[in-house]
């Protein structure tokens, strides 16, 4: 699939005269929390200004929990200024992907399903920008809208960026875990979709991504917990041809997850795009890549092949 864009060398000039004047090191990771979050080389707010919608009264400062010990599980809550953190690969191949942490719309789980992918996309030559996008949910609002606007807007800045930041703007995907992993498919599948009004000329490229990687997707069927025949995928999953390829990895044991992505999965071949689906029969959910968490969590081996048969990296 060919991404396509509108005069992107001329939006690249228009571009990067306008991003200085907002595009600098905003935000760093709070000292009781970085030896589990690996430093980014910059981090970016998504908007020039409040995001769209401002900030709901009820949404309290942000908070960042390093977890235990034993489980440090770095979760980001309240949400309200967005952020993209860019992780460049030592010898870019000039794939890069964007990332949304995990955690039901509510929290971000953010070292071990944001900045632990990124050190391992790194290692294999793509570069990574991890999201720290809008929670908790926004009330009147479908619970992905804010994060899918956040998606849409960290896309089309990380194309802006691609000659800064070695990228091939035809190498743009989006990976993400649980909710993460839903919003990856929204983004994937609404690009077209106009989530809020522009506000400078980043809005001008294109942020329709080139490839998608959902693990352990949530919310694609209309109940988790349904088995039954019918209920089927989800109202905000609209699966057309134009879709780009992708990479499901699901557990079996995920409550009902596995059977949504396999629907996913027949979907995508009965409208003939490209799409690899891996089903461990065990793992349960939430396990990133972490070594301990068994065969479903080295799902990323069989996603770097993936990525080789799809040309995205060499």
């Amino acid at each position: 699939m060919q991404v396509k864009f509108v005069a992107f060398s001329v939006l690249t000039i228009i571009v990067s005269t306008f991003i200085p004047s907002f595009a600098e090191d905003v935000a760093g990771i709070p000292a009781d929390v970085a030896q589990f979050v690996s430093a980014p080389e910059t981090t970016l707010n998504l908007w020039p200004d409040l995001p769209p919608g401002g900030i709901p009264e009820n949404i309290g400062e942000e908070k960042w929990t390093p977890g235990s010990e034993d489980i440090p599980i770095v979760r980001v809550s309240n949400v309200s200024i967005p952020t993209m953190a860019f992780y460049p690969a030592d010898n870019p191949n000039g794939a890069c992907v964007v990332v949304f942490p995990g955690g039901g719309y509510s929290i971000l789980a953010y070292n071990h399903e944001g900045s632990e992918i990124a050190e391992w996309l790194n290692s294999i030559g793509v570069s990574a920008v991890v999201v720290k996008y809008r929670v908790p949910r926004r009330e009147g609002l479908p619970k992905h809208w804010a994060p899918l606007q956040d998606a849409q807007r960290a896309i089309r800045l990380t194309r802006a960026h691609a000659e800064e930041w070695k990228i091939d703007p035809e190498k743009v995907g989006v990976l993400g875990f649980s909710a993460g992993g839903h919003l990856t498919v929204c983004a994937a599948l609404d690009y077209a979709t106009k989530t809020y009004d522009p506000v400078d000329s980043v809005d001008e490229i294109d942020c329709c991504p080139n490839f998608a990687i959902p693990i352990y997707p949530a919310y694609l069927m209309n109940s988790e917990n349904d088995m039954s025949s019918e209920s089927g995928l989800s109202e905000s999953v609209h699966i057309d041809a134009n879709a780009p390829p992708t990479f499901i990895s699901v557990a079996n044991d995920d409550a009902n997850r596995a059977a949504a992505s396999a629907r996913y999965y027949v979907k995508m071949r009965e409208v003939g795009v490209p799409c690899e689906l891996h089903i461990p029969v065990s793992g349960g959910h939430g396990y990133g890549i972490r070594p301990d968490k068994g065969v479903a969590a080295q799902w990323n081996k069989n996603c770097e092949n993936w990525l080789r048969a799809i040309k995205m990296i060499p």
